[in-house]
């Protein structure tokens, strides 16, 4: 399949009646709040979405995600590279639409006003979840070393007098 160029919004009905599929690259810098996660500023993400309709008529948005991206790591402040690849399924829901009625693998994804949805929002949130919460290097190639850090010498504190001995002379003499 050729590489496409992704839409930033998709009308999830037109698309699945269509059977419309997208096998492209979306640019790192588009994706902002994703941005703000990862240590670097440009990069590509590699995304497969495939529509259609299932067996109960619901439109359905499947795909895939992938891309390297680097943080930090948690433990020794390094950088620490990431590969993610993350696999998705959305099922577009109106105002009116009840969402106990879907089926539990499909996750929900609300309609603008104009009934469609921004799929760049889509690929930012899946890959956002995919970066651990506490990110890490495994323990034998972490730089990080178990004794402990110290920035300076701090000055012994000089010997001074408590303001609460008067205090205690005065309990004394009453």
């Amino acid at each position: 399949m050729q590489k496409v160029k992704i839409p930033i919004t998709l009308h999830p009905g037109k698309a699945a009646q269509h059977r419309l599929k997208y096998d492209g690259i979306v640019p790192l810098e588009k994706l902002t709040r994703l941005r703000e996660v990862v240590q670097e500023e440009v990069g590509e993400i590699a995304v497969k979405i495939h529509c259609k309709n299932d067996d109960q008529g619901f439109a359905v948005i499947r795909g895939n995600l992938s891309t390297h991206v680097t943080v930090t790591c948690q433990r020794c402040n390094g950088n620490l590279g990431l590969d993610l690849v993350q696999d998705f399924v959305y099922s577009p829901i109106g105002e009116d639409t009840e969402s106990d009625i879907f089926p539990e693998d499909y996750d929900e994804v609300a309609l603008d006003e104009n009934g469609e949805i921004n799929v760049f929002e889509l690929i930012e949130d899946e890959l956002i979840l995919a970066v651990p919460l506490v990110a890490t290097h495994n323990e034998a190639s972490c730089s990080y070393s178990a004794k402990p850090a110290s920035f300076g010498v701090l000055k012994a504190e000089d010997d001074k007098p408590n303001p609460f001995d008067i205090l205690k002379q005065l309990k004394k003499n009453s």
